[in-house]
């Protein structure tokens, strides 16, 4: 018995590092997020989209949750592409990104992940709370779609809403 409860400590050992490189890499917390930040608002004004600001962290089960939710389906990821910018902002001991969440207006008060909507211009116009987009055990495809449609920059078009 010994033996075997060897072996199986030997085999624990051996297979920590093969599973630690198998770790999710979706946000970077060695990453200048106030860089990208203002590079994806740039773009977003050339393209005339809004900036959708995901903050989270590799530690965050929700946070990569919803990171295969929104480029495994197809509806969503169509709509995120045709109306967004994405900027992916860390939160981690590494690294807790305290600059650009100030600039922000502190949106870590709502937990992980939590998304933000900037305008072309970078001036926030949304927080949003990623839990009331969840059901069950994952996200909800119509919860996301309808709040993707309400802060799209389609949506702030004032012809839309003349009588």
């Amino acid at each position: 018995m010994n033996r075997l409860n060897l072996l199986f400590f030997i085999f624990l050992v051996l297979s920590i590092p093969s599973y630690s490189q198998h770790r999710v890499q979706i946000y970077h917390p060695e990453a200048n997020a106030l860089a990208d930040l203002q590079q994806a608002i740039q773009k977003a004004a050339k393209e005339n989209k809004h900036v959708f600001v995901q903050i989270g962290g590799n530690w965050c089960p929700w946070c990569i949750k919803f990171h295969s939710f929104i480029h495994e389906n197809a509806k969503v990821d169509s709509l995120l592409k045709a109306d967004y910018i994405i900027c992916l902002v860390n939160y981690s001991k590494e690294n807790k990104n305290q600059e650009v969440l100030k600039l922000l207006e502190y949106p870590q008060r709502f937990g992980f992940p939590v998304f933000v909507i900037l305008d072309k211009n970078g001036q926030r116009i949304h927080t949003q709370d990623s839990g009331l987009l969840e059901s069950g055990e994952g996200y909800d495809e119509g919860k996301v779609i309808h709040f993707l449609r309400n802060w799209s920059p389609r949506a702030f078009d004032p012809s839309l809403y003349t009588l």
